[in-house]
């Protein structure tokens, strides 16, 4: 999934203009003109199980080119897929919108921050509000950010590139956090074979990508496909990363062997920071894309 971003710093996101408190507005083109949002946005009404209509689309559509999972895509029907991606979305605008709350209902302050996070419409991805591209000062290929279930994708560069739904360990089960590495990539006949080998069936997708901890000891986890769409966005697997098997091809694709990838928290992780800029003036003779 392109994203059309810059890999903008993870810093929080300005809060719309919202006009006289007699008469909130939205501002962004997918929302501003759907009258079932307006009572929404004056807290006279919420999109919670059941609600339907062109708010509920454009909200799902919304979520969807954002990077969060909801299987079934946008049909304008609130049902439990739609509870999931919004609690994801909630969970991600949180720190940068306290107001938020991780309730998987579309309320007044969740719609405020939808409306200034997602981008126009027919564009993908997002400009604000991002993890960025290195670990403890390592430049990274690819952050997954557990407690939003989504995965970052960016250029050697630095630059943002992708964003995509992700599963993630249960809670027994868990997704160890930490600098990891590229250390081999299965094909779409290896992934297979494995899955019938280890569970009895293909399971793991079209594509596998192994990793192993940063110094070169085995982690156990692998980022790969998966045999069961409806559960991306949650917390389910037995530790490794799960993705739609469209991303998976794409990420694969995208990395190599020795690529790094962090796995973190939440994009508020402390070991995250975004790569240094040329100084004004200074010709970039890497060819690196300066973040803005």
């Amino acid at each position: 999934m392109p994203a059309d971003s810059t890999g903008s710093p993870p810093s929080p996101a300005a809060a719309p203009t919202t006009g006289s408190s007699d008469s909130p507005a939205l501002h962004n083109e997918r929302f501003a003109h759907l009258p079932d949002l307006a009572g929404v946005l004056a807290g006279k009404a919420t999109l919670g199980t059941g609600a339907k209509g062109p708010g509920v689309k454009a909200v799902q559509q919304a979520l969807l080119d954002m990077g969060f999972s909801m299987h079934g895509g946008a049909d304008g029907a609130f049902g439990a897929q739609s509870t999931k991606a919004v609690h994801n979305f909630q969970v991600h605008a949180r720190s940068a919108y306290p107001e938020v709350k991780a309730s998987g209902v579309v309320d007044a302050a969740t719609l405020r921050a939808l409306d200034a996070l997602a981008l126009a419409p027919g564009q993908r991805g997002q400009t604000q509000h991002l993890p960025g591209s290195r670990y403890k000062s390592v430049p990274v290929r690819v952050v997954v950010v557990k407690n939003e279930h989504r995965t970052f994708l960016f250029d050697p560069q630095g630059k943002l590139h992708s964003i995509f739904g992700n599963a993630v360990g249960s809670r027994y089960t868990q997704t160890d956090s930490g600098l990891k590495k590229v250390t081999g990539k299965l094909d779409e006949a290896q992934s297979i074979a494995l899955g019938k080998k280890l569970w009895g069936g293909p399971v793991f997708g079209p594509r596998i990508v192994d990793l192993s901890w940063a110094d070169g000891s085995r982690s156990g986890e692998e980022l790969h496909g998966t045999s069961a769409p409806a559960q991306l966005g949650e917390d389910v697997s037995h530790g490794c990363v799960r993705h739609d098997n469209t991303a998976i091809i794409a990420i694969y694709d995208a990395l190599h062997v020795g690529d790094m990838v962090a796995i973190v928290d939440s994009i508020n992780d402390p070991h995250l920071s975004t790569p240094p800029t040329a100084p004004t003036g200074t010709p970039d003779l890497s060819g690196a894309v300066a973040s803005r």
